[in-house]
This record gives C-alpha cells, sequence and structure tokens, in this order.
C-alpha cells in the first residue's frame, strides 16, 4: 500500500458509515487501536485504525458515540482481521462488544514459522519485509488527548499502512512454503474469550509475590486479591490504585486483626484503612482455618535426575535439528522448560500441538520412547529410527 494513501481522519457518524460502505465487506482488514490504561481497570479505546489495499482512515471513539457500523465490520466472521501482537487490541474489542473478533492473522505469530525470533516487535518487521523505519516519536503520546495533531494521525495510520504489505509478504510466503495452515491453531486459540476477561476468583494467581506465601497466608492473599479484583472492576480502577500487590502480600502474611493493626502495615493509604479497612479485617478473619486453593501444576517442575537432565539435552540437539531444517528459530519450537515437562510426562505442552508437533514433537516422542536415536554420520547428527 502507498505511503502516499489518502487518510480519512473519521470524526463523524456520516463519514464511519460512508467509509464503512466504502469497503464494501472486504476480505480482510488491517486493524490496530490507540489506547490508555494508565488511570482505568479497562483499557480506554483512543483510536481505531483500519486499512485495506485502497481505503485507510483514523476513526475518532472520543468523537462518534455509536460505533456499530465499524463493529459490524470488526464482528463479521467473513472478515479476517489482521493485527501484530493482538491480544491487547482483541481484549479492547471484546470489552466493546461482548465477543472476540474471528478470524484473525496475526503477523507477529506468523512470522515464526519465517524463521523470526519469538515476539518480534512491530518495527523490527516492518524494516525486516519491507525495509522501511517507522516514526515512533509518539510511542508514549496521550491519545486521549484532543486534537490530534497531523503528525499523530500520520504515525497511527502508517501502523496499518505497512501491516498491509507486511500480511501480503508474510502471506505470500507462508504459502509458497506450503504453510499457510500451519498458524491457523494459534489464532483460533487468540480468540478464546478466557484469555480477556479474568474471573475475580482467579485473580490472586497474577499477585506478584504470592507464590512464596503458603497455608492460611495464602487462602487470605486469595480472598483479599478477588476483592480488589472486584472492586477495581466495580470502580474501573487500576488494580495497584485499590490496593498494591506489595502491600496485599504483607497483609496476608501478617494477617492483622484490627483495623488499627492494619494501619501499621507499610504501604496502605488512609484512606483505604479508613474506608475500607473493616472489610479487609472482615475478609482476613473469614478466611481464618480456611485451606487454600492449591497452586497449578502447569508450568512446575519436579526436579530432573541427572539421567533426565541428560535426556533434555540430547532433545535440545534435535529440536536445533529440525529449526536448522525447516529455517525455524529453535526457540519457536520448543523451550527447555517445556521439554523438561514432557520428560516427567506432561504431555500438556505446546510442542506436542499443531505445527510444531508435526515438525518436531512426534519424533520427540519417539526418541523418548526408544524408537529413535541420534546418530553421528559423516560430522553431523542426524536422527535414525
Amino acid at each position: 500500500m502507498s505511503q502516499d494513501a489518502d487518510i480519512r481522519y473519521i470524526d463523524t457518524a456520516e463519514a464511519l458509515q460512508q467509509f464503512c460502505d466504502d469497503l464494501d465487506t472486504p476480505d480482510w482488514i488491517a486493524l490496530d487501536t490507540e489506547f490508555l490504561r494508565e488511570k482505568t481497570y479497562y483499557p480506554k479505546l483512543c483510536l481505531l485504525q483500519i486499512a485495506t489495499t485502497e481505503h485507510v482512515a483514523c476513526i475518532d471513539p472520543l468523537a462518534i458515540t455509536d460505533l456499530g457500523p465499524v463493529l459490524e465490520l470488526i464482528f463479521n466472521e467473513q472478515v479476517t482481521k489482521v493485527m501484530h501482537s493482538g491480544r491487547q487490541d482483541l481484549e479492547i474489542l471484546y470489552h466493546l462488544g461482548g465477543k472476540v473478533p474471528s478470524p484473525v492473522f496475526d503477523t507477529q505469530i506468523a512470522a515464526l514459522l519465517l524463521g523470526y525470533p519469538e515476539q518480534i516487535g512491530y518495527a523490527n518487521l516492518v524494516r525486516d519485509e519491507l525495509g522501511v523505519t517507522l516514526d515512533k516519536l509518539h510511542t508514549r503520546a496521550d491519545w486521549s488527548l484532543r486534537p490530534l495533531s497531523p503528525e499523530q494521525v500520520r504515525y497511527a495510520a502508517d501502523d496499518v499502512i505497512h501491516l498491509v504489505d507486511v500480511y501480503l509478504q508474510l502471506s505470500s510466503k507462508l504459502e509458497q512454503l506450503q504453510r499457510s495452515d500451519w498458524p491457523d491453531e494459534d489464532f483460533q486459540r487468540l480468540t478464546n474469550p478466557a484469555l480477556y476477561d479474568i474471573p475475580p476468583e482467579d485473580a490472586w494467581l497474577k499477585v506478584k509475590g504470592g507464590n512464596r506465601l503458603r497455608g492460611e497466608s495464602l487462602a487470605v492473599m486469595q480472598i483479599l486479591a478477588r476483592w480488589r479484583e472486584q472492586r477495581a472492576r466495580d470502580r474501573d480502577k487500576p488494580k495497584g490504585w485499590i490496593l498494591r500487590d506489595d502491600a496485599l502480600v504483607d497483609i496476608a502474611r501478617h494477617r492483622p486483626q484490627t483495623v488499627e493493626s492494619l494501619g501499621k502495615i507499610r504501604g496502605l493509604s488512609e484512606g483505604l484503612v479508613r474506608n475500607s479497612g473493616n472489610t479487609i479485617i472482615g475478609l482476613i478473619k473469614s478466611a481464618a482455618g480456611n485451606a487454600p486453593l492449591p497452586f497449578p501444576d502447569k508450568g512446575r517442575t519436579a526436579k530432573l535426575s541427572a539421567d533426565q537432565g541428560a535426556l533434555v539435552d540430547v532433545m535440545l540437539a534435535i529440536v536445533r535439528l529440525s529449526g536448522e531444517h525447516n529455517n525455524l528459530n529453535p526457540t519457536v519450537l520448543a523451550t527447555r522448560k517445556q521439554l523438561e515437562r514432557l520428560v516427567l510426562g506432561d504431555t500438556d505442552v505446546a510442542v506436542l500441538q499443531g505445527w510444531r508437533n508435526r515438525l518436531v514433537g512426534e519424533q520427540l516422542l519417539t526418541f523418548i520412547q526408544g524408537d529413535m536415536t541420534l546418530s553421528v554420520q559423516d560430522g553431523r547428527l542426524q536422527l535414525v529410527e
């Protein structure tokens, strides 16, 4: 798409409807957002950018009260939404529409299948694929302020203008390598609503330092984290504004029994103690004698024996061989932690799913079962059945 494309800045309902009519239900759209969440629990959408090969627009949701026409386009299951590292964009759209847009194409995921490392940044991908250096002057801009400068509008539009070209280029390369359908399962996982709406009762899993608590202290932390999460949602304020993680963990560790003793814990504001002290003490007392919820086993591995550690080392060599053979970064195929879990009998790992399983997962299982060995031939490692 030409950088000289006509950029529409849309701040009226009439202009929005006209833009959506002009698009006429395309097969795909490139999509990006600018948002803020420093002062809110839910991300605040400040700008919505959409482009195709022929059209590009920056849509102002702060000026338009009814985004219905463009949301209808975004939630149309016949239209693929192209994004880069799209989880935050999808979270915003989930809260706007009550569901996750689908289908999606994430260029960060697609790039993995072309030899790029995990989580490659958008600017680096644009530079490598298009030879274009993006201006990041407005990366930290406050997008809620109006009016937006022409430079800000251009900056925001450039993200989707180049995304069009990156998408077309990556799609073409994947097709040439017969890998077009490989990332479909990864794309589909992005549309799972559970990624964007964590239940308050699970909020304790995200508390920094909470994994060091045990027993009744852990039970207190869990109930306080649930209370904080719900309060932050109800008030649309950041969780840290309600109660910081370190203070929450200190409360759980000391388990004060009076408002006066609660006020002596470092990091608590006078306002919190005054307005919510009785509630917090009541929650602490309600957890007395209760067994805490168990930590999930997933991602936690027992200590490996020497033989198991050596087996993981050999499996890493197999992964590297597969990466070299398929022109892929080996870390994209499997990490050491995943292989450790596999050796310990956990089969719910990414390397045994989708395209990773086809490339190397099946080989790893065959090797573990003793039906395949590593051999050195002409100075090179090879798998031998």
